[in-house]
C-alpha cells in the first residue's frame, strides 16, 4: 500500500516541481496538474496527482506528525 503525504511546491522547472516535505526535498513531474509555487500537493510515484487546499494539507500534515510520534 502506498500513502501520499502532502508537500509544498517550492520551485517549478519546466514539467517538474520541487516539493518540500518537512526538511526533505524531492522532484516530481507535474503531468497534467496545474500547480504554482506555494501550492500543497500529493505526489505518487514521482507524479503530482492532486493540488490540496491549504487547510486540508495542514490537517494531513498534523496527522502524519502524530503518527510519527507513536
Amino acid at each position: 500500500m502506498c500513502v501520499a503525504s502532502p508537500g509544498k511546491v517550492i520551485e517549478i522547472n519546466g514539467d517538474n516541481a520541487v516539493i518540500e516535505y518537512s526538511s526533505n526535498k524531492i522532484t516530481a513531474n507535474k503531468g497534467i496538474v496545474n500547480v504554482e509555487v506555494g501550492d500543497y500537493v500529493l505526489v505518487h510515484a514521482g507524479l503530482i496527482i492532486q493540488v490540496l487546499p491549504e487547510d486540508e494539507a495542514m490537517n494531513m500534515i498534523d496527522i502524519f506528525k502524530e503518527l510519527e510520534e507513536l
